[in-house]
């Protein structure tokens, strides 16, 4: 796993495709969660409320995961969510249209409440 500095240190050792996604939903995050502050955990960009993890982004080969730390407690009637682990869940986001303003923004209200 690479070690990153920043969260900008992160997004450039992204690949291309993947750095336009990031960056909007980084964007949508900052609208959506202001006090919410980016760090580095585990090789990938996160946000955090003081030092606790709530939300994060993982570069994958095809697709970008936008994903909770809490989100097994998360509401999500859409099903956006996938994941089978005992917290963590994610939607993939493979283009900028992926990205339901909308239905993430409930969910990251949410996480931001946990």
């Amino acid at each position: 796993m690479k070690a990153y500095a920043t969260f900008d240190d992160y997004l450039a050792d992204q690949a291309p495709r993947n750095r336009t996604l990031i960056r909007a939903l980084r964007q949508f995050v900052a609208r959506t969660a202001p006090r919410l502050q980016e760090s580095v955990k585990w090789g990938n960009g996160c946000w955090l409320q003081g030092k606790t993890p709530v939300a994060y982004v993982y570069s994958a080969p095809d697709h970008v995961q936008f994903g909770f730390f809490n989100g097994s407690a998360l509401k999500d009637p859409k099903r956006l969510l996938n994941g089978a682990g005992k917290f963590v869940r994610h939607v993939k986001v493979r283009k900028r249209s992926d990205i339901d303003e909308t239905s993430f923004a409930a969910l990251l209200r949410q996480a931001v409440r946990r």
